[in-house]
C-alpha cells in the first residue's frame, strides 16, 4: 500500500505547475522581461504568505516537532529579500515590489491555499502539495534565467538556489508527518493535496490571463476547465 506521500507525489506529477504554459514559456525564453517583472511582483504575494502558512501550522504541533517548524519558518522569512532582489535584477523598484499590493485574483488563490491550513495535517498535506516540486521548479526557472535572459548575478538568481535546497528539507518535514496518518484519513486529505495544487495552478492562470490574454484565450479554449477545478 502506498503512502500518503506517494499518492500526493502521484497527484503532483499529474497536476505539475511545470506544465502550466506560464512556466513552459519561461523554460523555452519565451517570456518578455516584462513578463517576468510583472510575476516577481505578483508571486511575491505568494512569497511573503508562506512563513505565515508555516507559523499558522506550528501552532498546531505537538511540542516535539514546533522548532523544526519555526526553523522553517525563519528560513523562509529570510527568503523575501533574495525574491525582491529576482524582482529587481528584472528592473523593478525594491519599494515597489514591498508595497505591491496584488490582483484580486492573485489574493484569491493565496488566500485559497492559506484556507487548507485548518489543523496539523491539513497544513503539512498543503505544504508538501506546495513545496516538494519547487526545487525541481527552481532549477528550470534558473536554467531559462541563465541561458535566454542572461540573469546570472548571484544576488538576482539566489532565491532559486536557496529553493533547490531548502525546500527539499522543508518537504521532508511535511513528509514525516504525513506519512504517520492512518489510512482512513488518506482521501480527506487527498483532497487537500489536490485544492492546494489548484490554487498554486490558479496564480499561474490569473498571471498567464493578466500578462499574456491572448496565451490564456487560447488555452482556455482548448480546455472547459483550465489547470484545476
Amino acid at each position: 500500500m502506498n503512502s500518503l506521500s506517494k499518492k500526493i507525489d502521484n497527484i503532483i506529477e499529474e497536476k505539475s505547475l511545470l506544465k502550466h504554459p506560464f512556466y513552459q514559456m519561461w523554460s523555452d525564453g519565451k517570456l518578455s522581461i516584462d513578463s517576468l517583472a510583472g510575476y516577481s511582483k505578483e508571486y511575491f504575494q505568494m512569497v511573503k504568505a508562506v512563513p505565515g502558512f508555516v507559523g499558522t501550522i506550528a501552532s498546531f504541533a505537538p511540542e516535539s516537532l514546533v522548532t523544526e517548524i519555526k526553523e522553517n519558518q525563519a528560513e523562509e522569512a529570510e527568503h523575501l529579500e533574495p525574491w525582491i532582489n529576482f524582482a529587481v535584477s528584472l528592473g523593478v523598484n525594491d519599494t515597489e515590489v514591498v508595497n505591491y499590493s496584488g490582483l484580486e485574483k492573485t489574493n484569491s488563490a493565496v488566500s485559497e491555499l492559506s484556507q487548507l491550513i485548518t489543523n496539523l495535517e491539513s497544513g503539512a498535506v498543503a505544504m508538501y502539495a506546495f513545496e516538494k516540486e519547487i526545487p525541481k521548479i527552481s532549477h528550470t526557472k534558473l536554467e531559462g534565467l541563465e541561458k535566454f535572459y542572461s540573469i546570472t548575478a548571484s544576488e538576482a538568481t539566489e532565491y532559486f538556489r536557496l529553493h533547490m535546497e531548502a525546500d527539499i528539507r522543508h518537504a521532508a518535514t511535511w513528509r514525516n508527518i504525513i506519512d504517520a496518518i492512518p489510512e482512513e484519513r488518506h482521501d480527506e486529505l487527498i483532497r487537500v493535496a489536490e485544492k492546494s495544487l489548484s490554487a498554486q495552478n490558479h496564480l499561474l492562470d490569473r498571471l498567464l490571463r493578466k500578462l499574456l490574454p491572448s496565451l490564456y484565450n487560447f488555452y482556455t479554449q482548448k480546455k472547459s476547465v483550465f489547470w484545476g477545478p
